[in-house]
């Protein structure tokens, strides 16, 4: 479950960037063609965050949803699929937003 690397990335970087401030409310940002699985994140949030400045904090997760290019009919379509195909039939698609993994904003105490 790479999940919670990944919430142990978010983690480190906020008490890095934060050191010795209690967190209230931490919002992430995590795409739906991101690969990553918000309600793992959730999941091992809790865990991860036991003796650290964001024990206790809430966690909300914005989940954008993705849009892509197809480069074969030049199509720009929304979905929420990871492997997107076109109404073309083409695989061939380029994400234009949806893959964000990104620390929003936190609330401190």
């Amino acid at each position: 479950m790479h999940e919670l690397a990944i919430t142990e990335s978010i983690v480190a970087a906020v008490t890095e960037r934060l050191p010795d401030t209690r967190i209230r409310v931490l919002w992430v940002e995590i795409g739906r063609l991101s690969g990553v699985v918000p309600d793992a994140v959730r999941f091992c949030f809790d865990l991860v965050v036991a003796g650290t400045p964001l024990e206790g904090a809430r966690l909300e997760i914005d989940e954008p949803a993705g849009r892509v290019h197809c480069r074969s009919c030049a199509a720009e379509f929304d979905t929420d699929q990871v492997l997107a195909l076109c109404a073309c039939g083409s695989a061939d698609v380029h994400p234009l937003r949806g893959t964000e993994l990104c620390v929003r904003q936190v609330e401190v105490v």
